[in-house]
Order: C-alpha cells, then structure tokens, then sequence
C-alpha cells in the first residue's frame, strides 16, 4: 500500500522552511510520494497580496521539483472557491483509492483543528501528521493535545523550523531586502521577474 502524504498551503509563496518541513516528513514517515497543493482561497485567514494561483502553482514546482517524491498539484486551484481540506481529501481518495495518506501540518493548527470543516470527517480520512517544534515554544507542550485527536491516528514528529514565514516574506520584497537565503533561487528569480508582492508600492 502506497504512503501518500498531503501538503497544503496559501504558498504565498512557498519557502525553505516549507521544503525543510515536508523533506524532513517524507523521510521520517517512508512516504512513497507527497502531494503539494496550493489553495485557491484559503478558508481560515485573509490572504494579503496574494498572487494569482499559476504564479503560486510554478513557484511550488520550482520550489519542490528537484525531489522526485514530490507532486505539485493544480487541483484546489482548478475547483476555485474556499478549498477545503476535506474536498481535497475526498478528491484524492477517488485517485488513490488504495493508498494510506498522511495530512502534513504544523502543531499549532491541531489547536484550531476543530474549527476546519467537517474535522471529523477529516480524521477518519486520514493520518493527520503534525510537525512539533522542538522547544518551550511548542504549543502541544504548552497547551496540550486536545481531545478531538483521542481515537483518531495521529502523529506527532519532532521538528526544527526555519524561523521564516510568507508573510515576512512579502514584507522583506516590500522593503526591498533580499530574499536569497529564505526561498530557492529558483524561487527569488520567478518572483523578480514577476515583480510579485509590490503591488501598491
């Protein structure tokens, strides 16, 4: 039975600590393959300067194209509308309809986890993997695992970030600082050439 795991994110745009994190991920859990999906609209926050879904979509492939483990897919770009993870989940399931597939996801989103659409559903879909930080800061550490996880497959793997996230990011290109160390150069040059995130300036 194939190992599947399932990446999502805004991707807004994808950087190192994104790539450390699934890399890291597939080894530890022996995944055959993960599929990397961009959102069209993300449900669960406002997306500031959010570039257009080809743009995200070819920066993820330039971001993760050099593992051949790794799938970038269009399909919650295609479907439009707020992308759920639980569509996705029934979408990739009609695919793969053999394989164990593995929800990759930061520990501080299992503290919200109850919020996302039909959650319940979501667990009984999947193995919901989330990625501990390594120090006081963990959220599990500092608030516990909730409840909603009790009977249901979950995985708890330790992990050191990259202190970096889109968001800072879209700041630094604003301010002009460079970006060369926090994404792929792959990465810097697309958005270069794109002039992405200056948009009001």
């Amino acid at each position: 039975m194939d190992r599947i795991g399932v990446f999502g994110g805004t991707f807004n745009p994808p950087h190192l600590g994104h790539l450390k994190l699934v890399s890291e991920t597939a080894d530890r859990l022996e995944l055959d393959r993960v599929i990397i999906i961009p959102a069209f609209l993300p449900p669960h926050k406002e997306a500031k300067l959010l570039a257009c879904g080809e743009d995200r979509l070819e920066m993820c492939r330039l971001t993760f194209g050099e593992d051949s483990r790794f799938q970038v897919s269009a399909m919650e770009i295609e479907r439009g509308g707020k992308s759920y993870t639980y569509d996705t989940l029934c979408e990739l399931r009609m695919y793969f309809p053999h394989s164990e597939l593995f929800l990759i996801i930061g520990s501080d989103m299992l503290l919200t986890f109850e919020k996302w659409h039909r959650y319940e559903d979501i667990l009984n879909r999947c193995t919901v993997c989330a990625a501990e930080r390594d120090s006081e800061q963990n959220p599990i550490k500092k608030h516990g695992l909730p409840k909603i996880f009790e009977g249901h497959n979950l995985i708890l793997t330790e992990f050191s970030p990259v202190n970096i996230s889109s968001s800072k990011i879209r700041q630094m290109i604003r301010s002009s600082q460079d970006i060369g160390g926090v994404v792929t150069q792959e990465v810097k040059r697309y958005i270069d050439d794109r002039k992405l995130y200056l948009e009001g300036l």
